[in-house]
């Protein structure tokens, strides 16, 4: 690099979002091939990095130059970690999302703050029905699993059970992250819809399976308003001595906008935005994040908070989504 102020600036920003148990010298000596000593001394710019250790530097931590050097540019550099792969099994997307949260939970600090145009993924994975009914629809309508192409949904066939448990460690993990969700009323019309596409299309083998499932869409809804009462995260079934991080659920009835996920992590951003469905793109860049912040801000200014108060409207928002799961029936 240019100068040793750049050099140390780089050090200084990877240090700051590495989780707090990783040191920058190690995780160096690992990636360069060089000893202690010769990591510190980049560190503290008495050495300068090459263009080729440069290039490793960035590419590991994921990290863009003009984003560390704080050029003055209007482009934001985004990470897609599956934009490479033609094809893969639809348990890894649940799987990398896991390990996704998973590392949120190696920073000290952590907060998410969510946009939710559509439920959280991770709700679905509450009661095994519904989220044996998401699995399947999500690898054969979307995903375009071909090992699911011919085949009609049914809970005895479909054998959902790995699913299910690496959702279940999914939500353990989010259940350690304090949260904001923002939610409307359009926030469950894609699961209805899809539930009413099958309904009518026939891909359901049997009608009393149909019935289950949307028994377990109530059950979700429920054990999330009881999360909303409570303002704290858990597992269904759990005691109050079994609670996790807090949660404030609102909600907003007149900004749907789209589902953006912001989190802070140990005070530093990390901006998620969802394509391709499954997919999320990625960046640390510290001015987009403050500018999703503020916009989520302003909805969140201009919602109704339904965690440990607002009990009216709470249960008028919920008693409204059951109501429409219900209507499935007819």
């Amino acid at each position: 690099m240019q100068t040793s102020e750049d050099q140390q600036r780089l050090f200084g920003y990877l240090k700051n979002h590495l989780p707090a148990h990783l040191s920058l010298a190690d995780e160096l000596c690992q990636l360069l091939n060089i000893s202690a000593d010769s990591a510190y001394r980049r560190i503290r710019g008495e050495k300068p990095v090459t263009l080729f250790e440069l290039k490793k530097i960035c590419d590991h931590f994921q990290v863009s130059l003009d984003q560390v050097l704080q050029l003055e540019s209007d482009t934001v550099v985004f990470r897609a970690s599956d934009l490479h792969k033609n094809s893969f099994p639809f348990k890894e997307i649940i799987e990398n999302l896991y390990e996704q949260v998973r590392w949120f939970n190696s920073f000290k600090e952590k907060h998410i703050l969510y946009l939710c145009k559509d439920m959280p993924i991770w709700h679905f994975f509450h009661f095994p029905e519904l989220a044996a009914f998401k699995t399947f629809f999500w690898a054969k309508t979307i995903h375009n699993d071909p090992a699911f192409s011919s085949r009609n949904f049914s809970l005895k066939e479909f054998d959902a059970a790995a699913y299910f448990q690496t959702g279940q460690q999914l939500i353990r993990e989010y259940n350690e992250v304090s949260s904001v969700e923002i939610w409307n009323q359009e926030s469950i019309n894609s699961t209805v819809s899809q539930l009413g596409f099958y309904k009518e299309a026939g891909i359901f083998s049997d009608k009393k399976e149909m019935g289950l499932v949307i028994d377990s869409f109530i059950q979700t809804l429920e054990h999330l308003q009881l999360q909303a009462e409570k303002g704290q995260k858990f597992m269904h079934g759990d005691n109050d001595l079994l609670y996790k991080a807090p949660v404030q659920f609102y909600i907003n009835e007149v900004v749907i906008g789209s589902n953006t996920i912001l989190t802070r992590l140990d005070g530093q951003t990390v901006s998620f935005i969802p394509y391709n469905v499954f997919s999320f793109l990625s960046t640390r860049d510290q001015l987009f994040g403050d500018s999703i912040e503020k916009s989520i801000g302003i909805i969140q200014s201009r919602s109704t908070l339904i965690s440990k108060t607002g009990e009216k409207e709470r249960n008028k928002f919920f008693h409204t989504m059951k109501d429409r799961v219900h209507a499935l029936r007819g």
